[in-house]
């Protein structure tokens, strides 16, 4: 019976996740994901991408949002009072403008101690009303796209096994940063199939594919790019049909609600043939055997 293994929020856009045991949802997602974000000097987004040390910065959101811990290693922790409102700042991510409330100095100097490079931390402004695409379309916060990814264990490990044939080391569920990690799906890529589904009180419709990039190479507990793994072994037998590579896929919120570990997750509808990614999971499947 497929369930929930692990469910993850990752206050800070690019930073580490903040594991749960049990959460109501939001339109956005799971309680907090990607409410802040780590801009440059000139508000552009910091991700992983650039910023590899982004990782080692492990943020708690504490007293119901009233204040945001973030702690690295080699320096002293900051706790930063939540600014929810104020003076707007203009930032951009993947090129595209939003107003956020800017998380004042102190923030700033510690972001850009442990970074090595010019940083501030901003929040989502109040109004905040982004719409992102897909087959259902939703909301989310900083999140690049969709507010829920979702990755079953069953994906991981043939990962893992392919990996294992390349003489490459497995890698650990953080490198693909999901939000959703399912057990009991004994297929892989199970996650591609689906349209819509409940956890709890959760209801979830398929949005997108997760096409993966650079950040899948970075080491989450050393901050450092460890490439070219596993993009490299990912281009050999998943490769999507409108470009690059996808592992996992992105879901939107159709119903909030409650959400915990150990949850039972309902398929509701499958996709048809016609989803391009079925021809992936099928290539999935014939490889496992």
């Amino acid at each position: 019976m497929p369930r929930v293994s692990a469910l993850i929020s990752y206050p800070v856009k690019g930073c580490a996740g903040s594991p749960l045991s049990r959460a109501e949802s939001t339109p956005a997602g799971l309680p907090h994901d990607r409410v802040f974000m780590v801009v440059d000097a000139e508000g552009v987004f910091r991700s992983q991408r650039g910023s590899p040390r982004l990782a080692l910065i492990r943020p708690s959101v504490q007293d119901e949002g009233a204040l945001l811990l973030l702690q690295a290693p080699g320096t002293a922790p900051v706790r930063v009072p939540v600014l929810a409102d104020g003076p707007r700042a203009g930032v951009t991510m993947h090129g595209r403008p939003f107003e956020a409330v800017d998380q004042g100095e102190e923030a700033a100097r510690w972001l850009t101690r442990v970074l090595g490079e010019p940083s501030r931390l901003v929040r989502v402004a109040p109004g905040h009303d982004r719409v992102v695409n897909g087959h259902f379309t939703g909301t989310s916060a900083f999140a690049d796209s969709s507010s829920a990814l979702v990755l079953s264990l069953s994906s991981l490990d043939l990962l893992n096994a392919r990996l294992a044939e390349a003489g490459a080391p497995a890698l650990p569920m953080d490198r693909f940063r999901p939000n959703i990690v399912v057990s009991g799906w004994p297929e892989p890529h199970t996650e591609d199939g689906v349209l819509t589904m409940g956890i709890g009180g959760t209801g979830l419709g398929f949005s997108k594919p997760c096409k993966r990039c650079a950040v899948t190479t970075v080491d989450q507990e050393t901050g450092e790019k460890a490439g070219p793994e596993p993009l490299r072994t990912l281009a050999s037998y998943r490769r999507w049909t409108e470009g690059g590579v996808v592992f996992g896929a992105k879901f939107a919120v159709l119903q909030p609600g409650p959400i915990a570990v150990g949850d039972e997750v309902e398929v509701r509808e499958w996709a048809g043939p016609e989803r391009a990614l079925v021809a992936l999971a099928d290539d999935a499947r014939a490889a496992r055997g």
